[in-house]
C-alpha cells in the first residue's frame, strides 16, 4: 500500500512539473504572440505610410508601365455550330471530377450553375501517349484541358515547372481569346483529357446568354405596368436587373414590409400566402416567367401578401432606386396590381398584430459564471435595462427594455418615449430593431423587441480595437440603409454611435433606440441640443437650427471611429469636445485609405449644405462614393451578403456576446401623472 502511495506520489509531482512547464511555455507563446501582434502593427503602419506618403518632401513617381497593352482582336462567333456530335456521355464520377476542377479554378469557378453544367455536357476526350506535346509553347491556343487519368509535364524555356496529375486544369485561356502559348505541357505517362474548344465554348454561352434575353423580354412584355415600353427601354431594364438565388422556404417579400423590389422568376416555384387571423393562408403558386412587386416601382405600397421560396428559386429583380434611374416615369401606366395575388389593397401600417402576452414573458436566466440563476441583463442605460425574455414554451428570444415612468417623468421625457414607441411600432426595415410588443403597469414602461444575438457593435470594437476596412464597410451599409429608410419618412435619428448598433445572428447591423428621432418636415429646422457630444454636428452645438444633414455628419465620425477605434473629437470634458467640433480639424492616422478620408471628410464637413448625403442626389451620392465600391446594394437589401461581421461573433450561449450585469433588487416608484395613457 505504501509502495502504490509513494508511486501515486511520484505521479503527481511529475505531473505538476509538467504543468509548471506546460505553463511556463503557454506563457512564452503569448509573450511571442504578443510582440509580433506588436511587430505586425508597427509593420502595417510603415507600410500604410510607405502606401500614403505624406505630402512633404520629394514624391516618388508611380512605376510607369513600359510596354503596350495587348490587344485582343474580335473573333467573329458562328450562328449555328453542331455541338450535338461531340457530346460524350459522363459517369457520376468524372462529372464529380470535372466539376470539382471548375470549382479550383479562379477563372473557372466564376462560371454559374447552368454554365457548368453545360461545359460538364460538352466536354470531349483527347487521349496523348508518353512524351506527346499536348500544348507547344510560343503556338496559338484553341482548346482548354481538365486531366482525366495520366501525368503531364509543365516546362517554359526548357526549365521544368511543375506536374499536372488528375483534376489538374490547364489552358483556360485559350476558351476567352486568341493567345500565344506560355509553356509546353508533355504527357509523362499515357493520359486522357476532358477538352473543350473556344469556339465550343463561346458558342455555348453567347448563345445562352441571347435566348435568356429574349426569355426575359418576353417575361417583361406580360408586365402591364411596363407592356408601354419599348425594346430599347426594355433592354436597359435588363442590364440593370440582377439574379438573386433563395434556398426552400426562404422569405422572398413578407406582407406588410415596405415594397421597393421587383422580381421574375427564373426558376423554381414561390408560394403566396397572407395572414389570416394569424395563420398563413396560401392563396396561390408562382413558377417561372410569373413575376410580383411590379407596384413596389411606381408607388409607395406596402407588400399585399408573402412570398416564400417552395424549394430553390432563381429570381431576376430590380430595386425601385435603379429603376427610376433607368426609366422615366411617364412611360408607365399606373393600375392596381393587388388582384395579381388576389387581394386589396394592404391598409396603412399599424401597430405589429402581435399576440404576445406581458404574462406569457419569463426571464432567461445565466446558466454558468457568477451570476448563475440570476435573470440575463443584455444593457443597463441611465434610464433602465434591457433583460433577456423568452416565452413560457421557449419559442422565441426577446430584448425587452423596461424603463422608470418616474425617471422619465423626471428628465421630462414622456414626448420622446411616446415618440419611440409610435416609430418602432409602424417601421418595418430589416436595418432597425423591431418592436414586438409594448406594455406598462404603475412602475415601469416595458417595450419587447426583437433580440439581436450578436451584441453590440460598441462590445465588438472594444474587444478588437479597431474594424479591418470590409467590416467597416458592411457595417456603414447596414446604417446607410436604415438612414434611406428612416429620411424617407421624415424622420432624423440623431443618436448614431456604435452603442445603438446591434448585430443579428446572421452579423447584419440593426439600429436600435429612438429616444431621440424626430419627425420634421423638409425645409424645417429644429432647434434642440440633442445628442452624444462626440457625435454632435457644429450647427447643433452653434444652436443654429438643424435638420437630416446632422445624420450624415454623424456617419462619418461613426466611419472614423470603426476604423480607428475612437472618434476624431473627443475628450473628458465636453466643451473641449466641442471646441475641438467647431474648429473641424479632421487628423487621420497612416493606415487609412484614401477612400476612406474621402467619404469621412465629405460627411463631416461644417456646412450642411455641402455635406455628402445632404446635396441634390441625397443619399444616393452616399451609396455611390468609391469607398462602397466593392458593396452590392441590392444583395444587401435582401440579406444575401455574406457579412463580414460573423467573425466577430461569439458562438456558446445565446447572451454570449454580452456584458454580464448583477441582478437589480431595487425597485423603482409607483408613477400615477397618467401621461402613458395612450402607451
Amino acid at each position: 500500500m505504501e509502495k502504490q502511495l509513494e508511486e501515486l506520489k511520484q505521479q503527481l509531482e511529475k505531473q505538476c512539473l509538467i504543468n509548471q512547464e506546460l505553463q511556463r511555455q503557454n506563457k512564452d507563446l503569448e509573450q511571442r504572440l504578443q510582440e509580433k501582434e506588436t511587430l505586425l502593427q508597427d509593420l502595417q503602419s510603415q507600410y500604410h505610410d510607405l502606401e500614403f506618403p505624406s505630402q512633404t518632401g520629394n514624391e516618388i513617381d508611380p512605376e510607369v508601365r513600359k510596354s503596350r497593352a495587348a490587344v485582343i482582336a474580335p473573333e467573329p462567333i458562328p450562328e449555328t455550330l453542331n455541338i450535338a456530335r461531340t457530346r460524350v456521355k459522363k459517369t457520376a464520377s468524372e462529372t464529380n471530377l470535372i466539376v470539382k476542377a471548375i470549382q479550383k479554378n479562379d477563372f473557372l469557378s466564376r462560371l454559374d450553375d447552368e454554365q457548368t453544367a453545360m461545359m460538364v455536357d460538352l466536354l470531349t476526350v483527347s487521349k496523348f501517349n508518353p512524351g506527346e506535346d499536348v500544348i507547344k509553347e510560343g503556338s496559338e491556343g484553341d482548346s482548354m484541358y481538365i486531366v482525366a487519368a495520366g501525368e503531364l509535364r509543365v516546362t517554359q524555356t526548357g526549365r521544368d515547372l511543375r506536374n499536372l496529375t488528375t483534376g489538374d486544369v490547364f489552358g483556360e485561356l485559350a476558351i476567352l481569346y486568341n493567345c500565344k502559348r506560355t509553356a509546353t505541357v508533355k504527357a509523362k505517362t499515357a493520359v486522357r483529357l476532358w477538352s473543350m474548344e473556344r469556339q465550343t465554348y463561346r458558342t455555348i454561352i453567347t448563345n445562352k446568354s441571347k435566348k435568356k434575353r429574349e426569355q426575359l423580354m418576353g417575361f417583361l412584355k406580360t408586365s402591364r405596368t411596363l407592356k408601354d415600353l419599348n425594346d430599347v427601354q426594355l433592354s436597359k431594364l435588363i442590364d440593370s436587373m440582377e439574379e438573386v438565388k433563395y434556398q426552400d422556404k426562404d422569405v422572398i417579400v413578407r406582407e406588410g414590409a415596405e415594397a421597393n423590389t421587383f422580381y421574375i422568376i427564373l426558376k423554381g416555384e414561390v408560394l403566396v400566402t397572407k395572414n389570416v387571423n394569424g395563420h398563413q393562408k396560401q392563396i396561390r403558386r408562382m413558377g417561372k416567367g410569373e413575376h410580383f412587386g411590379e407596384q413596389a416601382l411606381i408607388r409607395e405600397v406596402l407588400r399585399t401578401a408573402t412570398c416564400t421560396a417552395d424549394g430553390p428559386v432563381t429570381c431576376f429583380s430590380i430595386d425601385k432606386e435603379v429603376f427610376e434611374e433607368t426609366i422615366p416615369v411617364e412611360h408607365l401606366e399606373l393600375f392596381d396590381d393587388s388582384k395579381v395575388l388576389q387581394e386589396a389593397q394592404a391598409p396603412e401600417k399599424s401597430s405589429p398584430s402581435s399576440t404576445l402576452r406581458f404574462k406569457d414573458l419569463v426571464p432567461m436566466l445565466y446558466q454558468e459564471g457568477r451570476y448563475q440563476g440570476d435573470p440575463v441583463t443584455l444593457g443597463v442605460g441611465g434610464f433602465g435595462r434591457v433583460e433577456l425574455m423568452t416565452t413560457v414554451n421557449h419559442g422565441a428570444y426577446y430584448a425587452m427594455k423596461r424603463v422608470s415612468k418616474k425617471h422619465i417623468v423626471a428628465k421630462r421625457q414622456e414626448e420622446h418615449m411616446l415618440f419611440e414607441k409610435k416609430i418602432l411600432k409602424v417601421i418595418q426595415c430589416d436595418f432597425i430593431v423591431r418592436l414586438h410588443a409594448a406594455f406598462k403597469d404603475t412602475r415601469y414602461i416595458y417595450m419587447v423587441m426583437e433580440f439581436c444575438a450578436g451584441g453590440e457593435i460598441w462590445t465588438k470594437l472594444k474587444e478588437v480595437g479597431r474594424f479591418d476596412e470590409p467590416i467597416a464597410v458592411f457595417c456603414t451599409a447596414c446604417v446607410v440603409e436604415a438612414y434611406a429608410y428612416l429620411h424617407k419618412k421624415n424622420i432624423m435619428y440623431r443618436d448614431l454611435k456604435p452603442e445603438n448598433l446591434m448585430l443579428d445572428i446572421k452579423g447584419y447591423v440593426k439600429l436600435v433606440d429612438f429616444g431621440f428621432a424626430k419627425e420634421m418636415v423638409r425645409g424645417e429646422k429644429t432647434y434642440s441640443f440633442v445628442g452624444t457630444p462626440e457625435y454632435m454636428a457644429p450647427e447643433i452645438i452653434k444652436n443654429q437650427g438643424h435638420d437630416f444633414a446632422v445624420d450624415f455628419w454623424s456617419l462619418g465620425i461613426l466611419i472614423f471611429e470603426l476604423l480607428v477605434g475612437s472618434p476624431p473629437f473627443s475628450s473628458s470634458e465636453p466643451q473641449k469636445i466641442y471646441a475641438k467640433i467647431l474648429d473641424g480639424v479632421l487628423k487621420y492616422p497612416p493606415y487609412l485609405s484614401e477612400a476612406a478620408k474621402s467619404i469621412i471628410s465629405k460627411l463631416s464637413r461644417p456646412r450642411p449644405g455641402q455635406r455628402l448625403g445632404n446635396t441634390k442626389n441625397g443619399i444616393k451620392d452616399v451609396r455611390n462614393h468609391r469607398w462602397f465600391s466593392s458593396m452590392n446594394w441590392h444583395k444587401l437589401r435582401v440579406g444575401q451578403l455574406n457579412a463580414p461581421t460573423v467573425r466577430l461573433i461569439r458562438k456558446g450561449p445565446c447572451y454570449i456576446n454580452f456584458d454580464r450585469f448583477p441582478l437589480d433588487q431595487t425597485k423603482a416608484e409607483e408613477e400615477f401623472s397618467g401621461w402613458d395613457r395612450d402607451f
